[in-house]
């Protein structure tokens, strides 16, 4: 089992990875999401995890794009990891000494009113990942860098840890799905994944389309859209339903949903993460307005 993820090592992309595979088998880092996917299709991994929302930033694009339009694998797992972030310098380094905090643009977003509060003078430079601005401040021998990732990061390339938890709100996770081959057999606690497009943009399109789900008591669980790329006004519409596609409720569901709208994408079946886990990890804002 070679599972791929989104690089380089230090990254919550790796995280995700270890939470998902609990450390056995092999990772293998690529530089790009399409990377992620080409790894998969021609054999180099058995399956690739890539992140496909944030609690605070939303949808990752460049993933819904992948599914919806050039990949046919299917997600076969899902992962949601608490996004902390640290700030990390080369040892010996106080916070008096820190001049240029670097790390990627999300993270220096999700950490403003510490870096407001406690680095107010400090010039904020974007990275290409966590891990690489964490790796630039640990072993560059420049006590006045700090780098803002993971710990994992800190660990990995020598840094020295100054403060912990400096993210805005505590309650920051991003989901991450699994790309394989084949989506996964029914549990009893799965979710399943569709992308569909409506026949005709008249009133009431979508509403019917939706209602299919409703029709059979599924619970949707996500709802959004994406351009179709090919013409202004056109979009696929997103949706996450409780159940695994060869549930009789979600096979009459996906039947009457075919028949009323013009493309329907089944992205596949896998285990629902058990997200109740992770509020007793979420406290209150770590730097509250």
């Amino acid at each position: 089992m070679a599972t791929a993820f989104l690089g380089p090592r230090g990254t919550f992309s790796e995280e995700a990875a270890l939470l998902h595979t609990a450390g056995q088998g092999e990772l293998l880092a690529f530089g790009s999401i399409p990377a992620l996917t080409a790894a998969v299709e021609t054999g180099l991994a058995t399956e690739a995890l890539l992140p496909i929302e944030n609690s605070i930033e939303g949808a990752v694009f460049a993933t819904l794009d992948l599914l919806i339009h050039e990949t046919p694998l299917k997600i076969a797992a899902e992962v949601a990891l608490p996004v902390r972030h640290f700030l990390v310098t080369a040892p010996g380094a106080t916070l008096a000494d820190i001049r240029i905090v670097a790390s990627h643009p999300q993270a220096l977003g999700q950490c403003r009113r510490f870096l407001e509060r406690c680095l107010p003078g400090a010039e904020q430079i974007a990275a290409l990942s966590t891990a690489a601005a964490v790796q630039d401040a640990a072993s560059g021998g420049d006590s006045s860098r700090a780098g803002i990732g993971t710990a994992r990061a800190a660990e990995l390339y020598g840094g020295a840890v100054l403060a912990h938890d400096i993210q805005d709100v505590r309650a920051n996770f991003t989901r991450f799905v699994v790309l394989a081959q084949q989506d996964a057999a029914p549990t009893g606690a799965d979710k399943t994944s569709v992308g569909f497009t409506v026949k005709d943009n008249v009133p009431g399109a979508l509403y019917a389309a939706l209602g299919a789900f409703a029709a059979e008591g599924l619970q949707l669980t996500k709802v959004e859209s994406r351009p179709t790329k090919g013409w202004l006004g056109e979009y696929v519409f997103l949706a996450d339903l409780e159940g695994h596609r060869t549930d009789p409720p979600v096979v009459r569901a996906l039947e009457r949903v075919g028949e009323l709208c013009a493309v329907l994408k089944v992205f596949g079946s896998y285990p629902r993460f058990p997200m109740e886990t992770l509020r007793n990890q979420v406290d209150t804002p770590a730097f509250p307005s």
